[in-house]
């Protein structure tokens, strides 16, 4: 697909105006090759100049980017505004992330767009700033939308004030406005420091979008590069104290059943994590068919095959506006599976679980909700903090143990890893490379401590 086009056609300035009726601001509105480019001004005067400046380069017969809406040659157009490069960013990138790759585009993008404004004494509340660029990132790019009638003046505001991309072209001001990103980002909306997987995460978000604007034109060099920013240490080790024994699982398992009805059906979905290391997005979206073999002989082990998961991002982040979407196994490409042994005591409860609550056709869900649809995170927590409660002694409910769904998998890890040794059969059934597997693990494998002592001890005596 050409990068260029010269199909064009500019359109009249639109005046908006508040609910008083008042003029607040001028909106120009232009296509290019059928893609709708806006842009709005505080002046009539510097809309018209803008709008001249675009029929002179139509009648010139120039062309125009389809990347930036702009003449092709001119996309490091002094006027275009952050907030306008931000939209540009999300929109060339939404096609091609997962839904909760562009939530974390939205969130980084939401805060450094709150160092980036200008006129901050007029500006509206953060909470409606906020809810406007939540917006602007995700139904405006998704829908091509207009603003709903409670953000339209704010986001009029926002395409406004904040600062133009020529003031990335001084070093000393691109330094500062770096910095300023950079320091927003690494605060909560609150003002408290962020967690530092939020704060790298964010970071990288950062990073990409000023390597894209100068793949477009729109700045010469990437401004984080000139600030000496420390990048806040991680924690990417799981915490042992967060990790169930073989009894302490039961008692867990017990309690679901006994919670309720739900807790029932629940039953086999909280076991597939303890026993056979799948994520909740991995059990949310398992099929009867991904259960190759399930023996009916007790203490048999059986055998599953991944080839899909659903995680949960919002309506706001999918293509069609659903809580999540099935997507590819994490970090592998679409047609990738993973073949996970099925422990022979939860080869029975699926087997109890798919007789008494599962339809007899392959591409069944094995876990749905109250009408049918896929098992969500809203579904399943309420079970799981009752039955925890329910399950442990009051000491065990005040520790970190089981603190979250997820330590279920690590228990499940963490078992495989010591007891085997085998870091790349385990790592080939969690879904992890050999190195990831061992980095993130390491405290965990543990209950060797005495034989490993013992051996020490006999090669070092006297």
């Amino acid at each position: 697909m050409s990068e260029i086009s010269y199909d064009v056609v500019v359109h009249a300035i639109e005046r908006r105006r508040n609910a008083n009726h008042v003029i607040i601001s001028y909106r120009l509105s232009w296509r290019v090759n059928n893609e709708v480019w806006k842009r709005t001004f505080r002046t009539a005067a510097q809309a018209e100049s803008f709008r001249s400046e675009l029929l002179s380069a139509t009648r010139r017969g120039e062309a125009f980017s389809r990347t930036t809406g702009r003449p092709y040659g001119t996309t490091q157009d002094v006027g275009m505004s952050w907030y306008a490069f931000t939209l540009a960013y999300t929109k060339a990138k939404w096609p091609y992330i997962s839904p909760n790759h562009r939530r974390g585009i939205a969130e980084a993008l939401t805060d450094a767009t709150d160092a980036m404004i200008i006129r901050r004494s007029a500006a509206p509340p953060l909470d409606e700033r906020r809810a406007a660029l939540r917006w602007s990132y995700s139904t405006r790019i998704r829908d091509d939308a207009e603003p709903p009638a409670e953000l339209v003046r704010v986001v009029d505001w926002l395409e406004a004030n904040t600062v133009t991309m020529d003031a990335f072209g001084d070093r000393a001001k691109a330094a500062a406005l770096a910095r300023e990103m950079l320091a927003r980002i690494s605060k909560t909306k609150t003002g408290r420091t962020a967690a530092a997987n939020t704060i790298n995460r964010k970071r990288m978000v950062l990073n990409n979008a000023m390597e894209y604007a100068r793949e477009i034109g729109a700045l010469s060099q990437n401004p984080l590069k000139l600030v000496k920013w420390a990048k806040p240490r991680t924690l990417t080790t799981v915490d042992p104290r967060v990790v169930i024994n073989a009894e302490q699982a039961r008692r867990f398992l017990a309690a679901v059943e006994t919670y309720s009805e739900r807790g029932k059906r629940l039953k086999a979905f909280f076991a597939l994590m303890y026993y056979a290391g799948l994520r909740p997005e991995e059990a949310s979206e398992l099929r009867r068919e991904n259960l190759t073999n399930l023996p009916d002989q007790p203490g048999q082990w059986g055998e599953m095959q991944l080839t899909h998961s659903r995680p949960r991002s919002g309506s706001r982040w999918t293509d069609a506006g659903l809580p999540g979407e099935r997507s590819p196994l994490k970090h592998r490409p679409e047609g990738d599976i993973r073949r996970v042994p099925i422990h022979p005591e939860l080869v029975t409860l699926l087997r109890e679980h798919l007789q008494l609550y599962v339809q007899d056709d392959p591409d069944s869900r094995v876990f749905v909700g109250k009408h049918g649809g896929p098992i969500t995170d809203r579904i399943y927590l309420k079970v799981f903090h009752e039955a925890r409660r329910n399950a442990f002694t009051p000491a065990e409910a005040a520790s970190p143990l089981l603190a979250v769904p997820y330590s279920l998998r690590h228990a499940a890890v963490s078992t495989w890893l010591r007891t085997s040794g085998d870091a790349a059969q385990v790592a080939e059934w969690a879904g992890h490379s050999i190195a990831v597997l061992l980095k993130v693990y390491a405290k965990c494998v543990h209950g060797t401590e005495d034989e490993t002592l013992a051996r020490i001890w006999d090669a070092t005596r006297g």
